[in-house]
C-alpha cells in the first residue's frame, strides 16, 4: 500500500478556507493500491482553527509555537510516519484539481530517478476566474538547475510553483524540510530540490492558487527590499551549496 500525505499549514485568518481545501482533497481519486492523509499544522496555539477541521480519520491536527508557514509545515513532519513515500503541500487557502493527486503518483512511481514533482497553477480570482502563467516549461522533466537558472534570471521568480510540490518523504526529510525564512521557505525548498535531483513538471492545472486579501504574499512586508533581498540571498546560497558539494538524488552506489 503506497501513502501520500498531505501538509497544510494554517492560522487563523486562513481557517475558515479550510472546508474549500478539504473538498478538493476528498474527491481526490489515487492508483489502486495508495491512499491519502492529510495533516494539518496550526502555525500558533489558538481556538480559531480547530471548528474549520473535518473529521474524518484521515485528517489530524496539531498545533505548535507559531513561526510562519515552513515552520509549521516541518513541525507537521511530525506526525507523518516513516512509511510514507510522498508529501503533497496544499495551503489552507488553495485547492487541488481533479486527478492532481493521481498525477503525482502517477510520475513518481513510475520514474524512481526522480525527486520531486509540481505542476501547471491557475490563480484563482475574487470573481471566480482563473488565469494562469506565462512562463510555464512544457510537461516532462526538469533537469537539476534548471529551477535556479530561471529564478536567477527572471527577478527570483521560479517557473515552476512551490505551492505544488510533492516529493519523496525520505528527500524531504534529508532537506531538513521547509526553509527557515518568514517567506519564500517554499521557494528554498524547491530550490534545494532542484539542486540535488530531478523533477517533473505537470501540463495540466494542479492547483487553484487563491487570491484574497489575507493571503501572505499579498502583505506590505512581503515585498519590502531589505528582508526580500535577505530572503533570496539564503535561498541562493543553499542552492549553490548543495550543487557544489555534489549531494545528489538518487545517490551514488
Amino acid at each position: 500500500m503506497g501513502r501520500v500525505v498531505v501538509v497544510t499549514a494554517v492560522h487563523g485568518p486562513s481557517a475558515f478556507h479550510l472546508p474549500d481545501a478539504w473538498e478538493s482533497l476528498k474527491g481526490q481519486e489515487l492508483p489502486p493500491g495508495w491512499e491519502w492523509q492529510w495533516v494539518i499544522q496550526e502555525d500558533g496555539e489558538s481556538d480559531d482553527v480547530a471548528p474549520h477541521v473535518p473529521r474524518d480519520d484521515r485528517v489530524s491536527f496539531g498545533q505548535g509555537r507559531a513561526g510562519g508557514p515552513g515552520v509549521a509545515r516541518t513541525l507537521a513532519l511530525s506526525r507523518v510516519s516513516q512509511d510514507v513515500d510522498l508529501v503533497r503541500v496544499l495551503d489552507a487557502d488553495d485547492m487541488l484539481t481533479p486527478g492532481a493527486l493521481s498525477r503525482d503518483v502517477a510520475v513518481l512511481s513510475s520514474r524512481p530517478h526522480l525527486g520531486w514533482t509540481t505542476a501547471k497553477v491557475l490563480d484563482l480570482l475574487p470573481d471566480g476566474s482563473t488565469v494562469g502563467f506565462d512562463q510555464d516549461p512544457p510537461e516532462g522533466a526538469v533537469e537539476r538547475g534548471a529551477v535556479l537558472e530561471h529564478w536567477q534570471a527572471h527577478d527570483y521568480r521560479a517557473q515552476v510553483h512551490p505551492a505544488t510540490l510533492c516529493v519523496r518523504r525520505h528527500l524531504l526529510a534529508a532537506l531538513g524540510g521547509w526553509t527557515a525564512l518568514p517567506a519564500s521557505e517554499d521557494t528554498g525548498l524547491l530550490l534545494a530540490l532542484d539542486a540535488v535531483a530531478e523533477g517533473w513538471f505537470h501540463g495540466e492545472p494542479g492547483l487553484l492558487y487563491r487570491k484574497w486579501p489575507g493571503q501572505a504574499t499579498s502583505q506590505p512586508q512581503h515585498a519590502q527590499t531589505v528582508e526580500r533581498d535577505a530572503r533570496m540571498a539564503v535561498v541562493e546560497a543553499r542552492a549553490k551549496a548543495l550543487r557544489h558539494m555534489r549531494w545528489q538524488y538518487p545517490p551514488n552506489e
